[in-house]
């Protein structure tokens, strides 16, 4: 089943569907430059020289340098964790985490997914020199998961993608906030102080009769700045962000203005009502949405894959993979994202269902569920983001990506494993024969 089937039974709420089209589709660009990272890395065509490259941005007598790696991870990279805040933010308000119950169950499965790899990735390496990478095992790369389940995943997955993508947001949450709290070293109080008084205003402008994107985006750069200065990763400033940003329903009084507006310029077709006519629509959408409109496909198609390029490359040797299977780094990333992640994830479904704190849609059955929890397994993005945070040893890193690599690998043929196993990938997606619906009719809320 397409996404557009899915548009069409209007089951899933808009951010929903646009986010999983996204995602789904950015997937296989996304497995292509690491592919791409990997043949770069292993033709010894100066992988790691490009990539250590400095770029300075100089303004009269101050100047700011980073190598291309930084500017791609501290730099590019906020922008994507902006786009998980703006997500955050939508479903928090309007979205598939709205109700407490609704709510519960990925959540509580996000957190045993966070927990359980985070614990036995430390069996393997506590007390050791790279004790401290645990938050590379915790993380679920939304992207690779939602296109492998179209891949892998019942043959109508509506549900069951819903799911997921509320246990990654939770996921993502938990992923940022160990960011901030355990991959901080040295903090710069002044600048710090400098990011929480913009902050502050970037709250005031929530809570302004108008929107300014020109203003909230001075006061973004200017923050990232101020964060990149005092210490604490600049991802912080792209989710806090995304988070401040107002998401709303479309109200009434909004649309029946732009209807009159509309109308009005039709009669008489003047530049000041077109702008006039142009401003009401733009106000009917929620700067949140209009944001992630622009926003998405750049991080999906554009931001992500250029990170995966710069950060996916390891030379794959003979002796490299020696090392690393006999690593107790790797194992540790492994068993975190293949065995972890499904026995947390499922752990925290089956808790949150047996108290009765959460739900789940009667479609869904436990073979599904069990399924998605493999694939959540298949941690990307961010594990080579924690990685790139976690680990300074060469070595190290080098065990880490082939961990990385081959846990996500092994995540992926453990979901259709169980898919298979399970008989979750037949059934029909209706009843035959049966015409499909037209898109329900947009209403005003009550």
């Amino acid at each position: 089943m397409t996404v557009t089937t899915l548009a069409e039974r209007g089951d899933l709420s808009r951010a929903a569907r646009d986010f999983l089209r996204t995602e789904s589709g950015s997937a296989v660009l996304l497995l292509t430059a690491a592919v791409l990272a990997l043949a770069w890395a292993n033709l010894g065509w100066g992988y790691e020289e490009f990539w250590h490259m400095e770029v300075a941005l100089t303004v009269g007598d101050t100047a700011l340098a980073l190598d291309l790696r930084h500017w791609v991870n501290d730099g590019l990279m906020v922008l994507f964790f902006f786009s998980v805040g703006l997500e955050i933010s939508r479903e928090m308000v309007l979205g598939e985490l709205r109700g407490l119950r609704a709510l519960a169950a990925p959540a509580i499965a996000a957190i045993g997914g966070l927990v359980v790899p985070a614990l036995l990735f430390l069996m393997f390496n506590a007390g050791g020199p790279a004790a401290g990478a645990w938050g590379i095992a915790i993380s679920t790369d939304t992207a690779v998961v939602i296109g492998v389940l179209a891949l892998v995943g019942p043959r109508c997955p509506d549900q069951l993608r819903v799911f997921l993508l509320a246990l990654a947001i939770v996921d993502d949450i938990g992923a940022v906030a160990a960011i901030a709290i355990f991959y901080t070293e040295d903090v710069q109080i002044t600048s710090l102080v400098l990011s929480v008084v913009l902050f502050l205003a970037l709250l005031g402008l929530r809570f302004a009769p108008f929107w300014r994107t020109p203003i909230y985006v001075l006061i973004g750069v200017v923050m990232w700045l101020a964060v990149l200065d005092s210490g604490v990763h600049p991802s912080v400033v792209g989710v806090v962000m995304g988070l401040l940003v107002n998401a709303y329903a479309p109200r009434l009084r909004d649309v029946m203005r732009a209807q009159v507006l509309g109308s009005s310029f039709m009669l008489d077709p003047s530049p000041e009502r077109a702008m006039a006519a142009q401003a009401a629509v733009t106000e009917v959408v929620s700067p949140n949405e209009r944001l992630q409109l622009r926003i998405q496909p750049w991080s999906s198609y554009v931001i992500v894959p250029v990170f995966v390029l710069a950060n996916a490359g390891v030379v794959i040797t003979g002796e490299t993979l020696a090392a690393a299977f006999t690593s107790p780094l790797t194992w540790g990333i492994i068993v975190g994202l293949t065995v972890g992640k499904l026995v947390g994830v499922s752990l925290g479904t089956w808790v949150a269902l047996r108290t009765g704190l959460g739900r789940v849609p009667d479609t869904l059955r436990w073979g599904q569920l069990i399924g998605g929890a493999g694939l959540a397994g298949i941690g990307f993005t961010v594990a080579l983001f924690v990685t790139e945070l976690a680990l300074t040893d060469e070595q190290l890193v080098t065990d880490a990506k082939i961990g990385i690599l081959t846990g996500s690998i092994l995540a992926a043929l453990t979901g259709w494993l169980i898919f298979r196993l399970g008989g979750e990938r037949g059934g029909q997606c209706a009843p035959s024969g049966l015409p499909v619906l037209p898109p329900r009719p947009w209403r005003p809320p009550a």
